[in-house]
């Protein structure tokens, strides 16, 4: 059960944010500048460890993310990604909203700051 109805609308909000499913991975990913700061997935049986809970998969500052991860249990390290850069949260979890939220903004952040400044501006419309 997804505890957090919100999420979805709270990332296509983003400016310039762009929302796709990639098929091969059964991955709902959310976009800016074609480059992905979330994405959604529900690990089958077959991934041992994750117990079919769906989650969101969320770009982190490393330090930030090993903080996070020691503090609460439903963070961990991102499902088939960069385990330093990315973390799960699990959508049935304890992690407060306003944490999330918080994770939101930054992967988001952390991700458009890498776009050029030409395309920052464009998402921006300035």
């Amino acid at each position: 059960m997804n505890k957090y109805p919100w999420l979805d609308q709270y990332l296509r909000n983003k400016a310039g944010a762009e929302k796709d499913y990639k098929e091969e991975w059964g991955w709902h990913r959310y976009l800016v500048g074609g480059k992905m700061f979330a994405a959604t997935c529900q690990p089958g049986p077959e991934h041992k460890g994750w117990d079919c809970r769906e989650m969101v998969i969320l770009k982190c500052d490393p330090l930030l993310a090993e903080l996070l991860r020691s503090e609460y249990p439903d963070i961990r390290p991102g499902f088939y990604s960069n385990k330093r850069h990315w973390n799960s949260v699990f959508l049935d979890g304890d992690v407060p909203e306003e944490v999330l939220r918080d994770l939101c903004d930054r992967s988001y952040g952390l991700v458009f700051s890498k776009l050029t400044k030409k395309l920052q501006q464009e998402i921006l419309g300035e």
